[in-house]
C-alpha cells in the first residue's frame, strides 16, 4: 500500500496538495504525520525522506519527494488526476508549475494556517501582484471550463489540488475574489477531503 508522509494539516501546504489529489484519486494509502517545528522532527522526516521534507510518498522500495513529482506519479496510477484533452493538460500542467515554482510574496506574507482569521489589509505590491495572477489564472479556467463541472478544467485535476492550500489562505486573510473565482471556491471546499483536511486542522494543537 502507498504510505504518504505529511506535516501538520494547519501549516503544510505542500502536504495538503499530494494527499488532496491521493484521496480524489480514490488510491488506499497509509498516512504519517510528522509534527514539525519540535525537537527531533527532521531526524523523523528523515528516517522516510531522503529530502529531509514533508511530504514523501512511499510505494514498496520508491519514495518520491516534492509535491508535484507525488501529485504527477499519482497520475501514473489514476490518469483521471490530468485533463484528458492534450492540449487542456498542457495547460493544467502549466498552472500548476507556475503555482508550485511561483508566488513567494503570497507565501511569506500569507502563510497557510487554516485555524486563523487574519484580514489583512495592508498588502504589498508584490502580494497584490501574486493574488492577481492566481484570480486571473482561476477566472480564466472557469470561463472557459464551467460546462464541463465545477472545477478549474472541468473535473478534479492535480491544477485543483495544487491551488487548494490557497484557498484557506484566502479565507484566513479575507481575500475578495469575483464570483467565478468564488464559485470553486465553493465546489474545492464543498470536498470531503477538503473538508476531513480542515477537520484535523482545527484539532490540532501544535502551535
Amino acid at each position: 500500500m502507498l504510505k504518504l508522509v505529511i506535516g501538520n494539516r494547519n501549516y503544510s501546504s505542500w502536504s495538503l496538495r499530494p494527499w488532496l489529489a491521493i484521496k480524489q484519486a480514490g488510491l488506499p494509502f497509509e498516512e504519517i504525520a510528522i509534527r514539525l517545528n519540535e525537537a527531533g522532527t527532521k531526524a523523523q522526516i528523515y528516517k522516510y525522506s531522503p529530502s529531509g521534507k514533508v511530504p514523501c510518498l512511499i510505494d514498496g522500495d520508491l519514495l518520491v519527494w516534492d509535491s508535484l513529482a507525488i501529485c504527477e506519479y499519482l497520475a501514473e496510477k489514476s490518469p483521471s488526476l490530468w485533463p484528458s484533452d492534450a492540449r487542456v493538460r498542457a495547460e493544467a500542467r502549466s498552472v500548476s508549475a507556475e503555482m508550485h515554482a511561483g508566488f513567494s510574496a503570497l507565501r511569506q506574507s500569507m502563510p497557510m494556517e487554516i485555524n486563523a482569521s487574519k484580514p489583512y489589509d495592508e498588502r504589498t505590491a508584490e502580494v497584490l501582484a501574486d493574488i492577481a495572477r492566481i484570480v486571473a489564472i482561476w477566472e480564466s479556467c472557469r470561463r472557459r471550463f464551467a460546462a464541463e463541472g465545477p472545477f478549474l478544467f472541468g473535473r478534479f485535476s492535480i491544477a485543483d489540488a495544487m491551488f487548494a492550500p490557497v484557498v484557506w489562505r484566502f479565507k484566513t486573510y479575507a481575500v475578495e475574489l469575483p464570483p467565478a473565482s468564488r464559485d470553486w471556491v465553493e465546489a474545492i471546499c464543498g470536498l470531503p477531503a477538503m473538508q476531513e483536511w480542515r477537520a484535523g486542522a482545527l484539532s490540532e494543537t501544535a502551535k
